[in-house]
């Protein structure tokens, strides 16, 4: 933890900026560059950020669930995706769609947003592991 008003002052106009960069990456990615991996690194980022300026405690709290139990759903999520398309009778990991109309709108859901989100899961998880257990030791 860095005892700095400058730094206190930019982490809680930052932190929101962050993460709502992070779920546009995430959602961006799947027809244009983003996705699961960067969208996770950025959510990642402000919860380092934060730890930096507050404290590893304090970003803990914030963020509600423990790194390890995020890699583990997130490795869930990853592997749901795929058996999905096996009980569909498809290769694992194929994508499959379903196009539900909401406020007449159509809408393209398929697995690999299930798989984007483990993947979102798991980066978040491990970096912010990687970096608490950092912080922690100082």
């Amino acid at each position: 933890m860095i005892n700095s008003l400058i730094l206190r002052t930019a982490t809680k106009l930052l932190f929101g900026l962050l993460l709502i960069f992070s779920i546009f990456l995430f959602f961006r990615g799947h027809n244009e560059p983003g996705g699961g991996f960067i969208g996770g690194l950025v959510g990642a980022t402000a919860f380092a950020l934060f730890a930096i300026a507050y404290g590893p405690k304090k970003s803990r709290e914030i963020l509600k669930l423990d790194p390890q139990v995020m890699i583990g759903a997130g490795l869930l999520f990853g592997v749901a995706s795929g058996i999905i398309s096996i009980l569909l009778g498809t290769p694992f990991l194929t994508g499959a769609w379903i196009f539900p109309v909401i406020g007449g709108t159509e809408l393209h859901l398929g697995t690999p947003l299930i798989f984007d989100i483990g993947v979102y899961l798991v980066v978040v998880g491990f970096t912010l592991g990687v970096i608490f257990s950092l912080e922690e030791e100082k």
